[in-house]
């Protein structure tokens, strides 16, 4: 679109309808409905303020740009409570990318009220990451001009449970369930994903909760591949993760390999206590059996 940073698409879908874009970020604004079918052709006015549709429905639709605020919050509920109930109308299993549908091994997870529920709680968190992170970066701005300034209030929950803005993120996704984890990664816009991707690589590199913190990273590089390696934004980020898993990965091999092989030490040192104690046995056994013998002997 003349004079923005919008760019629209259109095809078969279940929505027949022309979508927005954000150019710059890569991401979803909203879906002009009102074709019946396929839309076919697209024309935009010089000015940008008019767009042009024609679709399969034998119809031709005229749309004005106007000044009514749109709100991307609200237009991406609406849109994640949409195609949660066509998913439960059509009752069909979530399509990782890169992963066939014939593989054996799948997901134990199913898209349900709980996995949405979670994801809320997650979006949340981030919410909350983001004002404090919002809060820090003014409070030093605040500081280069005048030193004693005061600083700024901590988040109520977050002095509630005692808990910086990453590792409150981290907290509520413990409390989602293992088998419900990636059915709500999968509900979260990409704009939370770049934040979730940040708090990863801050968790690694302080090692808290290493196998949650890696299986949450693989998952969400393997799905948004290719938005991840298109934001330039996040090249250090990746970088960075890329440093912090090999390293706390290592150290956790070489933990476990270390404790594997303390207990194959332990069971050996066991089987031999537990050979000798059987042979003392047996050899008292044998003792008193041949002093009966004896005894016997010099009776008769």
């Amino acid at each position: 679109v003349v004079s923005t940073q919008s760019t629209g698409s259109s095809g078969i879908n279940a929505e027949y309808g022309l979508k927005q874009w954000d150019a710059d970020n890569f991401e979803h604004i909203q879906t002009l409905e009102g074709h019946h079918k396929e839309v076919w052709c697209v024309d935009v006015s010089g000015s940008g303020d008019f767009v042009a549709t024609s679709s399969h429905d034998k119809s031709i639709r005229v749309w004005e740009r106007s000044d009514e605020p749109l709100v991307l919050e609200d237009e991406r509920e609406t849109a994640r409570e949409l195609q949660y109930e066509q998913s439960l109308v059509s009752a069909q299993e979530t399509i990782i990318p890169g992963e066939a549908a014939e593989n054996e091994a799948e997901s134990a997870g199913k898209k349900s009220m709980d996995t949405v529920r979670a994801a809320e709680r997650i979006m949340e968190a981030i919410e909350v990451y983001r004002e404090e992170g919002a809060k820090e970066r003014d409070y030093e701005e605040a500081l280069t001009a005048d030193k004693t300034a005061p600083p700024p209030d901590k988040n109520i929950i977050l002095s509630t449970l005692n808990l910086t803005p990453t590792d409150y993120v981290l907290d509520v996704m413990k409390k989602v369930r293992p088998s419900e984890l990636e059915e709500s990664l999968l509900v979260l816009p990409f704009h939370y994903i770049c934040d979730i991707l940040t708090i990863l690589n801050e968790c690694l590199l302080n090692k808290k909760s290493v196998e949650l913190c890696c299986k949450c990273t693989f998952f969400l590089l393997r799905v948004h591949h290719n938005q991840i390696v298109a934001n330039k934004a996040l090249i250090g980020v990746i970088e960075s993760l890329n440093r912090s898993t090999r390293e706390v990965v290592k150290e956790v091999k070489d933990v476990i390999g270390f404790n594997l092989a303390a207990l194959k030490f332990l069971q050996l040192d066991h089987q031999d206590n537990s050979e000798s104690f059987f042979k003392d046995f047996t050899g008292k056994v044998k003792d008193v059996r041949r002093k009966k013998r004896a005894v016997l002997k010099t009776v008769s």
